[in-house]
């Protein structure tokens, strides 16, 4: 609810701080006191359209504030949040609205910048203008559905129709995906054919890369080590034939030493022998080395065409990884997800046949259920026209006629709310055809309309009332039509914050707070002031309503009256 309006510089207006109640508050004063400034200001803070005109004469700005006190789960702060404004729930809601003396606005929430667009979705929640001149709220035809359906209570059937929509709406999407994935299967599936072929034809395993490196690397090493082996070998090429060639030319000499009559014990002839014997040892220790050698290279397995297969596989399957742009362990992976994409093809007929069918299903439950909201809208809708006809009788417009269109739509125009469009209609004249509340009713005649529908509302559900205002909703009525408004103001009151703008003694006599505006000033510098009134001054304040400007003991009495009644 509204529990602060704190003004600067609007109008007549200089300084002003009001702290509001809960209930009903009347305001009253003279004619021209500055009565509708309290609610320009309080517009200029919820976000209406506003001009250089409101800032006081000499002023540089005005500037308004409404304070909200709000529940936690007021639709207000979801707004905020959607926004991207702090918001905590916890504290008041301050609306603040800034208009320099030359037209440029700003706009506040909590003192953060902000539009007044925001301002404008904020007020539309927070309060309802019901006035000569303009009612904000039952004008929008969009409200009307809601509280129709808060009024017939029927949670329990549009949160049905809510649900079967979802679901319809799930059953649709999963439909047409399935329907847009088969006219795209055919070239897909040819391009996954012609992949999964080529790699059902590399067979590409699992860890198979790593092994491969592996594999070369030691095959590379094996090569490099035979050719170092094979280096070694070449030393013993011819080596062991000449060491025999040697051997035998030592002998020959030997031979000729002693056919020459040297002796066995001559140091030429043993130092011959001493030769040959050496070399005939170094010919058994290069046979033994020259067969080292040779088991050294038998210890490598290695095989040329070995190499050439691991590296051509190594290459075919980074090349098919590349292509496909993934890395090479994930080729068989790939290739599962190949060949379970074809299976699903191959069953997406079946798939979508079943989609379809869960889309007739899902639509038959969603119009049954939208069928039995639509009729029980229609009960509710003429039960409700009965109603505020009956209480339009003592508002002095028994002449009026109401009515609650429910107007069933086609189901193209089907949604989470039903298949229906909701709407108000009025007939102020005998014989006058019916049409929206705005075009038929003169501003008086919906304000008191407005009051009607409201009273007929009150204790229905509707969720959390804004603050209502009606602005002169008396004029041009008196005595128990008066009567009559206050009563309606009253049990408003009982559930909702009202502001009543009177001029109506009876209407005023209802009121819980009671504000009197005056002007006071001369014509260089008027100003408004706004005075809450002890029970004392509010019986003052109503005889004066009822006697005019002599105020007689009658009319203090019938004041008293008024307020105790």
């Amino acid at each position: 609810m509204l529990i602060g309006l704190w003004i600067r510089d609007v109008v007549l207006i200089e300084t002003l701080d009001l702290a509001i109640g809960s209930g009903m508050t009347a305001l009253t004063g003279e004619t021209g006191a500055g009565k509708s400034i309290i609610l320009d200001a309080l517009g200029l803070a919820t976000g209406a359209r506003a001009d250089a005109g409101l800032v006081r004469k000499g002023a540089g700005q005005a500037v308004a504030s409404a304070i909200f006190a709000l529940g936690p789960d007021h639709p207000a702060w979801a707004i905020l949040e959607d926004k991207g404004l702090d918001a905590d729930r916890s504290e008041d809601l301050v609306l603040r609205r800034q208009v320099s003396a030359d037209g440029r606005s700003r706009a506040f929430v909590n003192d953060q910048a902000t539009s007044v667009g925001v301002l404008r979705e904020l007020g539309e929640g927070l309060l309802e203008v019901h006035g000569q001149h303009e009612t904000v709220g039952l004008l929008d035809a969009r409200t009307h559905r809601p509280l129709l359906d808060a009024y017939g209570s029927l949670s329990a059937l549009t949160g049905r129709v809510a649900g079967a929509w979802s679901h319809l709406k799930a059953a649709r999407s999963q439909a047409e995906g399935l329907r847009a994935a088969q006219q795209n299967a055919a070239e897909e599936a040819e391009e996954l054919t012609l992949r999964l072929g080529e790699l059902d034809r590399l067979d590409p395993q699992a860890g198979e890369e790593v092994v491969l490196a592996e594999q070369r690397a030691i095959l590379g090493a094996s090569e490099k080590a035979l050719a170092d082996i094979g280096s070694a070998r070449e030393v013993f090429d011819g080596l062991s034939s000449r060491l025999a060639q040697a051997v035998r030319a030592l002998e020959h000499a030997r031979s000729r030493a002693l056919q020459a009559g040297a002796g066995e014990d001559t140091p030429a002839v043993m130092r011959l022998a001493s030769a040959s014997n050496a070399i005939d040892r170094l010919f058994g220790e290069v046979s033994e080395a020259e067969a080292a050698v040779d088991l050294a290279a038998d210890a490598f397995d290695f095989r040329t065409d070995q190499l050439e297969k691991t590296e051509e596989r190594l290459f075919e399957l980074r090349g098919m990884a590349r292509k496909l742009n993934v890395s090479v362990e994930e080729l068989p992976i790939l290739r599962v997800r190949f060949a379970d994409r074809l299976r699903a093809m191959e069953n997406s007929e079946d798939e979508l046949r079943a989609a379809e069918k869960a889309v007739a299903e899902a639509r038959r439950t969603y119009l049954e259920a939208a069928g039995e909201l639509s009729a029980a809208r229609q009960t509710a809708g003429d039960q409700l026209a009965q109603v505020v006809v009956s209480e339009l009788v003592p508002l002095k417009l028994e002449k009026a006629r109401f009515r609650v269109v429910v107007d069933v739509q086609d189901e193209e125009r089907a949604g989470p709310t039903g298949i229906d469009r909701v709407a108000f209609e009025i007939a102020t004249n005998p014989g006058a055809p019916f049409g929206p509340l705005g075009a038929i009713a003169s501003g008086g005649e919906l304000a008191r309309f407005a009051l009607a529908l409201k009273a007929a509302l009150a204790g229905r559900g509707t969720g959390p009332q804004p603050l209502m205002i009606f602005d002169e909703v008396d004029q041009g009525v008196g005595g128990a039509v008066a009567d009559a408004v206050g009563l309606r103001l009253q049990r408003l009151a009982t559930e909702a914050q009202v502001l009543v703008v009177t001029h109506s003694p009876q209407v005023a006599a209802r009121a819980d707070a009671h504000w009197r505006i005056s002007k006071a000033g001369d014509g260089e510098a008027l100003r408004t002031a706004v005075v809450t009134l002890t029970p004392e001054e509010r019986e003052e304040e109503i005889a004066r309503m009822l006697a005019g400007a002599e105020i007689t003991d009658a009319a203090r009495a019938a004041a008293r009256a008024l307020m105790h009644a």
